[in-house]
Protein backbone atom coordinates (compact mmCIF):
# COMPACT_ATOMS: atom_id res chain seq x y z
CA UNK A 1 0.00 0.00 0.00
CA UNK A 2 1.30 3.52 -0.93
CA UNK A 3 0.69 5.44 2.17
CA UNK A 4 4.17 7.62 2.67
CA UNK A 5 4.01 10.95 3.32
CA UNK A 6 5.93 11.81 0.39
CA UNK A 7 3.52 9.85 -1.93
CA UNK A 8 0.66 11.93 -0.61
CA UNK A 9 2.58 14.74 -0.92
CA UNK A 10 3.11 14.04 -4.83
CA UNK A 11 0.09 12.86 -5.48
CA UNK A 12 -1.75 16.39 -4.34
CA UNK A 13 0.94 18.51 -6.89
CA UNK A 14 -0.38 15.61 -9.39
CA UNK A 15 -3.86 16.53 -9.00
CA UNK A 16 -3.30 20.40 -8.92
CA UNK A 17 -1.34 20.05 -12.08
CA UNK A 18 -4.36 17.71 -13.37
CA UNK A 19 -7.39 20.21 -12.03
CA UNK A 20 -4.90 23.53 -13.87
CA UNK A 21 -4.52 21.30 -16.83
CA UNK A 22 -8.71 20.78 -17.28
CA UNK A 23 -9.08 24.18 -16.42
CA UNK A 24 -7.15 25.71 -19.08
CA UNK A 25 -8.86 23.89 -21.45
CA UNK A 26 -12.05 25.40 -20.36
CA UNK A 27 -13.50 22.87 -18.36
CA UNK A 28 -14.38 25.06 -15.72
CA UNK A 29 -17.02 26.79 -18.26
CA UNK A 30 -18.84 23.03 -17.76
CA UNK A 31 -22.39 24.92 -16.86
CA UNK A 32 -21.84 27.59 -19.29
CA UNK A 33 -20.36 25.40 -22.05
CA UNK A 34 -22.41 22.40 -22.99
CA UNK A 35 -19.71 21.24 -25.03
CA UNK A 36 -16.81 21.58 -23.34
CA UNK A 37 -16.26 18.02 -23.47
CA UNK A 38 -16.73 17.72 -26.77
CA UNK A 39 -13.92 20.27 -27.77
CA UNK A 40 -11.36 18.68 -25.03
CA UNK A 41 -12.00 15.23 -27.37
CA UNK A 42 -11.99 16.62 -30.80
CA UNK A 43 -9.67 19.53 -30.29
CA UNK A 44 -7.11 18.54 -28.25
CA UNK A 45 -7.33 14.87 -27.26
CA UNK A 46 -7.54 14.12 -31.12
CA UNK A 47 -3.97 15.92 -31.84
CA UNK A 48 -1.82 14.12 -29.23
CA UNK A 49 -2.82 16.61 -26.47
CA UNK A 50 -3.49 16.21 -22.80
CA UNK A 51 -5.72 15.62 -20.80
CA UNK A 52 -6.54 12.32 -22.09
CA UNK A 53 -5.42 9.12 -20.59
CA UNK A 54 -6.52 6.63 -23.99
CA UNK A 55 -7.58 8.26 -27.50
CA UNK A 56 -8.55 5.62 -29.70
CA UNK A 57 -9.99 6.74 -32.88
CA UNK A 58 -9.95 3.04 -34.28
CA UNK A 59 -12.39 1.99 -31.97
CA UNK A 60 -14.05 5.32 -31.38
CA UNK A 61 -13.40 6.21 -27.46
CA UNK A 62 -11.51 8.54 -25.54
CA UNK A 63 -10.95 7.61 -21.87
CA UNK A 64 -10.83 10.73 -19.39
CA UNK A 65 -9.81 11.31 -16.24
CA UNK A 66 -12.51 13.60 -14.78
CA UNK A 67 -11.72 16.40 -12.57
CA UNK A 68 -15.11 15.45 -9.64
CA UNK A 69 -13.06 13.09 -7.69
CA UNK A 70 -9.84 11.53 -7.80
CA UNK A 71 -10.86 7.99 -9.33
CA UNK A 72 -13.39 9.11 -11.70
CA UNK A 73 -12.89 8.29 -15.26
CA UNK A 74 -15.36 9.26 -18.73
CA UNK A 75 -15.83 7.27 -21.49
CA UNK A 76 -16.38 9.41 -24.36
CA UNK A 77 -16.79 8.70 -27.94
CA UNK A 78 -14.90 10.17 -30.53
CA UNK A 79 -17.11 11.16 -33.12
CA UNK A 80 -20.29 13.36 -31.63
CA UNK A 81 -22.55 11.92 -29.96
CA UNK A 82 -24.60 14.22 -27.98
CA UNK A 83 -25.69 11.38 -25.03
CA UNK A 84 -28.30 8.79 -24.11
CA UNK A 85 -30.99 10.06 -26.97
CA UNK A 86 -28.80 9.64 -30.05
CA UNK A 87 -29.96 7.25 -32.67
CA UNK A 88 -26.58 6.07 -33.10
CA UNK A 89 -26.34 3.82 -29.75
CA UNK A 90 -29.18 2.25 -31.55
CA UNK A 91 -27.88 0.66 -34.60
CA UNK A 92 -26.37 -2.79 -35.47
CA UNK A 93 -23.09 -1.54 -35.36
CA UNK A 94 -22.98 0.59 -32.36
CA UNK A 95 -20.10 0.37 -29.99
CA UNK A 96 -20.97 -0.93 -27.02
CA UNK A 97 -19.69 2.08 -24.89
CA UNK A 98 -20.79 0.73 -21.47
CA UNK A 99 -18.75 -2.51 -21.88
CA UNK A 100 -15.92 -0.51 -22.93
CA UNK A 101 -15.95 1.85 -20.03
CA UNK A 102 -16.05 -1.44 -17.80
CA UNK A 103 -13.03 -2.51 -19.43
CA UNK A 104 -11.14 0.33 -17.86
CA UNK A 105 -11.92 -0.03 -14.63
CA UNK A 106 -8.32 -1.17 -13.08
CA UNK A 107 -7.78 2.66 -13.91
CA UNK A 108 -9.93 3.98 -11.35
CA UNK A 109 -7.64 1.85 -8.60
CA UNK A 110 -4.62 3.24 -9.86
CA UNK A 111 -5.48 7.16 -9.51
CA UNK A 112 -6.54 6.07 -5.48
CA UNK A 113 -3.75 4.06 -5.56
CA UNK A 114 -5.29 1.38 -3.61
CA UNK A 115 -7.01 -1.66 -5.03
CA UNK A 116 -10.99 -1.54 -5.08
CA UNK A 117 -12.63 -4.33 -5.85
CA UNK A 118 -15.41 -4.78 -8.69
CA UNK A 119 -18.37 -4.91 -7.01
CA UNK A 120 -17.32 -1.88 -5.57
CA UNK A 121 -17.44 0.15 -8.63
CA UNK A 122 -20.19 1.21 -11.00
CA UNK A 123 -21.06 2.77 -14.30
CA UNK A 124 -23.83 5.60 -15.13
CA UNK A 125 -25.21 7.84 -17.75
CA UNK A 126 -27.50 10.52 -16.65
CA UNK A 127 -30.47 12.02 -18.90
CA UNK A 128 -30.79 15.58 -20.61
CA UNK A 129 -32.27 17.05 -18.12
CA UNK A 130 -29.36 15.57 -15.34
CA UNK A 131 -26.66 16.18 -17.55
CA UNK A 132 -24.58 19.35 -17.80
CA UNK A 133 -22.74 18.45 -21.59
CA UNK A 134 -24.26 17.55 -24.49
CA UNK A 135 -20.75 14.96 -25.42
CA UNK A 136 -22.09 11.36 -24.14
CA UNK A 137 -19.50 10.34 -21.87
CA UNK A 138 -20.30 7.41 -19.12
CA UNK A 139 -18.97 7.68 -15.51
CA UNK A 140 -16.95 5.30 -14.20
CA UNK A 141 -16.36 5.45 -10.39
CA UNK A 142 -17.00 3.69 -7.07
CA UNK A 143 -20.43 2.61 -6.12
CA UNK A 144 -21.84 4.27 -3.03
CA UNK A 145 -21.42 2.14 0.35
CA UNK A 146 -25.08 2.28 0.94
CA UNK A 147 -26.23 1.52 -2.36
CA UNK A 148 -24.22 -1.20 -2.35
CA UNK A 149 -25.76 -2.38 0.41
CA UNK A 150 -29.26 -1.88 -0.53
CA UNK A 151 -28.75 -3.81 -4.10
CA UNK A 152 -27.29 -6.69 -2.61
CA UNK A 153 -30.13 -6.85 0.09
CA UNK A 154 -32.73 -6.27 -3.11
CA UNK A 155 -30.88 -9.00 -5.31
CA UNK A 156 -33.28 -11.25 -5.12
CA UNK A 157 -35.42 -9.06 -6.89
CA UNK A 158 -33.36 -8.93 -9.81
CA UNK A 159 -34.44 -10.93 -12.92
CA UNK A 160 -34.39 -10.98 -16.90
CA UNK A 161 -37.10 -8.26 -16.78
CA UNK A 162 -37.79 -4.88 -15.64
CA UNK A 163 -38.87 -4.81 -12.27
CA UNK A 164 -39.88 -2.04 -9.58
CA UNK A 165 -37.43 -1.77 -6.98
CA UNK A 166 -38.50 -1.93 -3.27
CA UNK A 167 -36.41 0.40 -2.12
CA UNK A 168 -35.57 3.80 -3.35
CA UNK A 169 -32.36 4.34 -4.20
CA UNK A 170 -30.95 7.91 -2.99
CA UNK A 171 -35.07 9.30 -2.69
CA UNK A 172 -36.05 8.17 -6.25
CA UNK A 173 -37.93 4.98 -7.75
CA UNK A 174 -35.72 3.35 -9.73
CA UNK A 175 -36.20 -0.16 -11.89
CA UNK A 176 -33.77 -2.72 -12.66
CA UNK A 177 -33.12 -6.09 -14.23
CA UNK A 178 -30.10 -8.70 -14.01
CA UNK A 179 -27.66 -8.85 -16.92
CA UNK A 180 -25.51 -12.20 -16.64
CA UNK A 181 -23.03 -9.62 -18.58
CA UNK A 182 -22.60 -6.91 -20.24
CA UNK A 183 -22.40 -8.43 -23.80
CA UNK A 184 -25.39 -6.66 -25.39
CA UNK A 185 -25.56 -2.65 -24.92
CA UNK A 186 -27.76 -1.66 -22.41
CA UNK A 187 -28.44 1.21 -24.39
CA UNK A 188 -30.38 -1.25 -26.60
CA UNK A 189 -31.90 -3.38 -24.01
CA UNK A 190 -33.53 -0.19 -22.64
CA UNK A 191 -34.46 0.91 -26.51
CA UNK A 192 -35.95 -2.61 -26.84
CA UNK A 193 -39.00 -1.94 -24.69
CA UNK A 194 -39.64 1.72 -24.88
CA UNK A 195 -41.95 3.36 -27.10
CA UNK A 196 -40.63 5.62 -30.02
CA UNK A 197 -36.98 5.35 -28.42
CA UNK A 198 -35.68 8.14 -30.17
CA UNK A 199 -38.33 10.51 -28.93
CA UNK A 200 -37.99 9.44 -25.02
CA UNK A 201 -34.99 8.12 -24.53
CA UNK A 202 -34.01 11.48 -23.44
CA UNK A 203 -35.45 10.96 -19.92
CA UNK A 204 -33.80 8.23 -19.00
CA UNK A 205 -30.82 7.33 -17.13
CA UNK A 206 -28.99 3.81 -16.48
CA UNK A 207 -26.64 2.89 -13.96
CA UNK A 208 -24.27 -0.76 -14.34
CA UNK A 209 -23.54 -2.35 -11.21
CA UNK A 210 -21.63 -5.59 -10.17
CA UNK A 211 -24.16 -8.31 -8.49
CA UNK A 212 -23.81 -11.88 -7.72
CA UNK A 213 -22.06 -13.19 -11.22
CA UNK A 214 -23.20 -10.68 -13.62
CA UNK A 215 -24.75 -7.14 -13.04
CA UNK A 216 -27.52 -4.61 -11.96
CA UNK A 217 -29.26 -2.43 -14.45
CA UNK A 218 -30.58 0.55 -13.23
CA UNK A 219 -32.73 2.46 -14.63
CA UNK A 220 -34.53 6.43 -13.63
CA UNK A 221 -36.97 8.58 -15.76
CA UNK A 222 -36.86 12.32 -15.52
CA UNK A 223 -39.92 13.62 -13.60
CA UNK A 224 -40.95 16.41 -11.42
CA UNK A 225 -37.72 17.39 -9.36
CA UNK A 226 -36.25 13.67 -10.01
CA UNK A 227 -33.78 14.84 -13.09
CA UNK A 228 -32.85 11.03 -13.86
CA UNK A 229 -29.29 11.83 -12.58
CA UNK A 230 -27.77 8.33 -11.99
CA UNK A 231 -24.57 9.34 -11.40
CA UNK A 232 -26.02 10.43 -7.94
CA UNK A 233 -25.48 6.39 -6.76
CA UNK A 234 -21.56 6.96 -7.35
CA UNK A 235 -19.35 7.85 -5.00
CA UNK A 236 -16.61 9.92 -6.57
CA UNK A 237 -14.44 9.94 -2.87
CA UNK A 238 -14.75 6.21 -2.94
CA UNK A 239 -14.58 6.68 1.01
CA UNK A 240 -14.85 2.95 1.76
CA UNK A 241 -11.47 2.30 0.24
CA UNK A 242 -9.80 5.95 0.12
CA UNK A 243 -8.57 7.86 3.41
CA UNK A 244 -8.86 11.56 2.55
CA UNK A 245 -5.45 13.22 1.48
Amino acid sequence: MLKKSSWIAGLGLVCAAGFATWYSFGWQTNKHNPDALWHIVHERCANGAKPCTIYDASHGFALLHSVEGRGQYLLIPTKKVPGIESADLLGPDAPNYFAQAWSFREYVSRSYGVSVPDRELSLAINSVSGRTQNQLHIHLDCLKPEVRRELDAMAGNFGPSWVDLPIRLEGHAYRGLYLSDLGRSPFQILAAEIAQPQMHMRDHTLVVAPLGAGFALLDDTAHGPDRASGEELQDHSCRDYVKPV
